[in-house]
């Protein structure tokens, strides 16, 4: 039987949004297999994070450490090491800890590595069949790994189904005194926050997200009317900071603000992964583009083929006759 274990960060004792979404990703790899949650940190903040995941996994394994009070890679792979078999399939977020814990967990481990997934074909003996994105989502590419010593792999957040938080009745395994040596040359000095701009994005249910199909800075008007009339706030991806058109606080993405809103309209927005990679949660998305070939639409819960200087007059509108 395949064994999965699960690396789940989380942050002032509550896990990241990803953790629900490990069970699906271990699924498509084998239905059969074991699931196993690994949380490393120390406190109160790990204990809660621990027990809320029973009722997610059937087993969760807690790392505590004072060492580990703030996720350094370099540490918790150490940990990791120590409680994880060598031949095991584990499976952490791709985001920025995940690219700097991954690839070394896998040499580590002395086994096989695949970055930045975003679905599974399953297991044909021991080779694992799993799907990427290549040039911004245009491409999927159809990976073979080769797991019999098993393997590191780094998914893309918001790409699988979210179970049911109260789909279990699990342990919780502490497994703290089989850490080892938690020594590091890195040493954490400090958390600076990032400046909060006239408008927090992360606090609002819903988005009206503008990217490349704007097409001019006076245009931004609309979206802001389409905001005010749907009681939400205006977002962005990365190319209208980069006109400096708005505030890099509005930008959505891995380079910008992660969000959770309940409803995402993704106006003249591509859908990159790295723009993706910055929406959590579960949110209803509606994605606008004239392009019907946008990566948008893969993930999009309705997909709308129109020019958006056409289409957000006309929604504010009716929207405003409601």
């Amino acid at each position: 039987m395949t064994r999965i274990f699960a690396y789940v960060p989380f942050k002032n004792g509550v896990a990241d949004d990803v953790a629900l979404e490990f069970p699906d990703a271990a699924k498509k790899i084998d239905a059969g297999a074991s699931l196993t949650a690994v949380v490393t940190g120390t406190g109160a903040d790990l204990d809660n994070v621990a027990d809320a995941l029973t009722k997610t996994y059937s087993e969760v394994i807690k790392i505590d450490n004072e060492a580990l009070a703030y996720p350094n890679a370099e540490i918790v792979r150490k940990a990791l090491t120590h409680v994880i078999p060598a031949d095991a399939i584990v499976l952490v977020p791709h985001d920025t800890f995940g690219m700097d814990l991954a690839p070394g967990l896998s040499i580590k481990l002395d086994s096989a590595y695949a970055a930045d997934v975003v679905d599974f074909e399953g297991m044909d003996g021991a080779t694992l069949k799993l799907i990427r994105q290549e040039l911004g989502g245009a491409v999927s590419t159809h990976v073979t790994c080769d797991a019999a010593s098993g393997a590191v792999i780094t998914i893309r957040p918001g790409t699988f189904a979210p179970a049911d938080e109260e789909g279990a009745s699990g342990t919780v395994v502490d497994k703290s005194g089989e850490a080892g040596d938690l020594s590091a040359k890195r040493t954490f000095l400090e958390v600076v926050e990032a400046e909060v701009g006239d408008v927090d994005i992360t606090k609002s249910d819903v988005l009206v997200s503008i990217g490349r199909g704007i097409e001019d800075e006076d245009n931004i008007e609309m979206a802001q009317d389409l905001a005010d009339a749907m009681g939400g706030v205006v977002a962005c991806s990365r190319p209208i900071v980069d006109a400096k058109w708005l505030e890099k606080s509005r930008q959505v993405g891995t380079s910008g603000q992660t969000v959770k809103p309940k409803i995402y309209m993704a106006m003249g927005i591509s859908g990159s992964f790295q723009h993706m990679g910055g929406i959590k949660g579960n949110p209803f998305i509606v994605a606008v583009n004239k392009n019907p070939k946008a990566p948008i639409f893969q993930v999009a819960d309705v997909g709308i083929v129109e020019d958006i200087l056409d289409f957000m007059p006309e929604l504010q509108e009716a929207i405003e006759d409601l």
